[in-house]
């Protein structure tokens, strides 16, 4: 199973599901056959690939944000309780 073939959600995958979708209109009684598992395999494979990119790219973000948090915490602390704004 896949997820929704859209192509603005996935811009890495387009030419491969833009095949597979032809070869799905093209082979109506043959998809069921394996006439597009080739395609299939390759948009899996995409798929995987442009997952483990977003997840490299969530993580990077996340520690930047962990950082500023810790940051931010570390600098509050610091402050005595007379300092300390909160808005």
């Amino acid at each position: 199973m896949h997820p929704p073939l859209t192509l603005h959600k996935h811009p890495m995958c387009a030419e491969i599901i833009e095949e597979f979708q032809k070869c799905h209109i093209d082979h109506p009684i043959g998809k069921f056959f394996g006439k597009c598992t080739d395609l299939k395999i390759k948009l899996d494979q995409c798929f995987r690939e442009e997952k483990a990119l977003k997840r490299k790219a969530n993580f990077e973000e996340s520690k930047k944000l962990k950082e500023r948090l810790q940051a931010f915490r570390k600098e509050t602390a610091d402050k005595g309780p007379e300092e300390k704004n909160f808005v």
